[in-house]
């Protein structure tokens, strides 16, 4: 059973504007993906337990907490692991495990939800978690659960998907 939700960063709960450079949250603007804010919401009235997991080089965990304050968005998440602090990168098993450790559960009860399929969605699984791919304008690939929005997932995981 899915307890926890870990979210990719840059296209996944925030918008990674290329045209941007540094941290996030030194940015002229800041804008959280579609349905950001009501997926964490809805999520959390579950009683599910959300953190953000990235690999942001531009950013330590402070700097990603201002930007997440920005977009409206700090407020709903439990907690933020990123690659500077832990050491690790994802798809690095090591990352995801330690992602696990401080959330006390097992790799089994978390779900990671991202847009990059190597780092976020394989690298994931391989270290024992569910995952899901957040699929914008890519072509869907036979075997690789994933969703078009983030408003998606609370239906999703309410109706026992993606399986535990």
């Amino acid at each position: 059973m899915i307890r926890a939700v870990l979210f990719d960063w840059g296209d996944t709960l925030m918008r990674d504007l290329p045209a941007q450079h540094g941290p996030m949250c030194d940015w002229p603007a800041v804008e959280p993906m579609p349905g950001a804010a009501e997926t964490l919401t809805a999520l959390r009235r579950r009683g599910l337990r959300t953190a953000l997991a990235t690999n942001a080089a531009d950013s330590d965990e402070a700097q990603i907490r201002r930007a997440l304050r920005r977009g409206g968005l700090e407020h709903a998440l439990d907690a933020v692991f990123c690659a500077r602090a832990l050491g690790c990168r994802k798809p690095e098993p090591a990352f995801f495990a330690a992602c696990c450790a401080q959330l006390g559960l097992p790799p089994a009860a978390v779900l990671m939800v991202g847009d990059d399929l190597q780092a976020d969605v394989l690298g994931a699984q391989a270290a024992g978690l569910s995952a899901l791919w957040l699929r914008v304008a890519a072509p869907r690939i036979v075997g690789v659960q994933a969703i078009d929005a983030l408003a998606a997932l609370p239906a999703l995981l309410a109706a026992g998907q993606p399986p535990a």
